[in-house]
């Protein structure tokens, strides 16, 4: 039975997960939902404290509030259903289902890449070029770099779903992953995919390359300025602004450019499930931490969140 992009399809995918194994299904469960919660409560509370002390409204703090609020809807998109298919026998999702969570899932994860790129650009700023960095790092620029980031993303997004809804699926229906994305559906599919897997190469190259090098960019320039400050204790402290931000940027990097930079022939479904799970349930519950255990602002916010919560 064919699965086409026509109003007949009702064939549902099989979501593999993330173990096959009946006896690691409530065991995982209960991992992934304790991941799920405290990516929800970390990311709320650094949104809350952003927005509670007005010391915090600056531009860094903006985007870092906004990334936040991305990978709540990020992990959102993926997590409740692999927890729902971790304890069902049926472990479905449906044809439109499984295309609309692809959608969601790459919109919100390239906006993650390209407000880590505007957080890059406002480090730059603040340090090669302090004394203009109200001026360039106005309210107006920096809501401008969110919806250009938003923008780009949905449209990527759309392109994506768009080639996939053409394809023709006539086989295996299990897709070896615990959500729907775009390398285990595309093997799946009994259509000629070369063409969409070049267009789809060439199109994340571009899409996720573009904040990449960005942030390359900014951060040569960061260090060819700190180099030049004569102190060590200026260079710490220069340096020292930009080591969250570019711990979070090597997580969420260096494990979607092992997923998706290479053919679809050298797809492993083990391997790149490890990976997967790193920067879709991991990075983003590790985030909240990496920005405020060693930031001093971060820190006066969430007491005085727990102070205002508490009185």
């Amino acid at each position: 039975m064919e699965l086409k992009n026509d109003s007949s399809s009702t064939e549902d995918f099989i979501l593999l997960g993330i173990s096959s194994n009946p006896r690691m299904q409530k065991p995982l469960f209960a991992v992934f939902f304790v991941l799920y919660l405290v990516t929800l409560v970390g990311n709320g509370l650094i949104i809350l404290a952003i927005h509670s002390d007005s010391r915090l409204h600056t531009p860094m703090y903006f985007f870092l509030s906004n990334l936040s609020f991305m990978d709540i809807c990020f992990t959102t998109v993926i997590v409740p259903k692999m927890l729902v298919n971790l304890l069902s026998e049926t472990k479905s999702i449906s044809y439109m289902g499984c295309l609309v969570q692809m959608y969601f899932f790459m919109a919100f994860a390239n906006t993650d890449s390209y407000l880590l790129a505007s957080m890059a650009i406002d480090r730059l700023v603040a340090i090669c070029n302090p004394f203009h960095y109200d001026v360039v790092m106005s309210p107006r620029r920096c809501l401008l770099l969110l919806l250009g980031s938003c923008t780009i993303s949905h449209l990527h997004s759309m392109l994506r779903v768009l080639l996939m809804s053409r394809l023709s699926f006539c086989a295996s229906h299990v897709i070896k992953h615990f959500f729907c994305d775009t390398q285990p559906v595309l093997k799946l599919s009994c259509s000629d995919t070369s063409s969409s897997q070049i267009v789809v190469m060439t199109e994340t190259l571009a899409v996720i390359a573009t904040p990449f090098l960005c942030i390359l960019f900014s951060y040569l320039r960061i260090i060819i300025t700190v180099l030049k400050i004569p102190s060590a204790s200026g260079k710490w402290k220069a340096f020292s602004t930009c080591g969250s931000h570019l711990t979070v940027v090597v997580f969420f990097y260096g494990s979607v450019i092992y997923v998706y930079f290479r053919p679809l022939s050298m797809y492993s479904v083990v391997k790149d499930r490890v990976a997967t799970v790193m920067y879709t349930i991991v990075t983003p519950m590790l985030n909240p931490f990496i920005y405020s255990l060693r930031n001093k602002d971060m820190k006066r916010g969430l007491r005085k969140l727990r102070d205002r919560i508490h009185s």
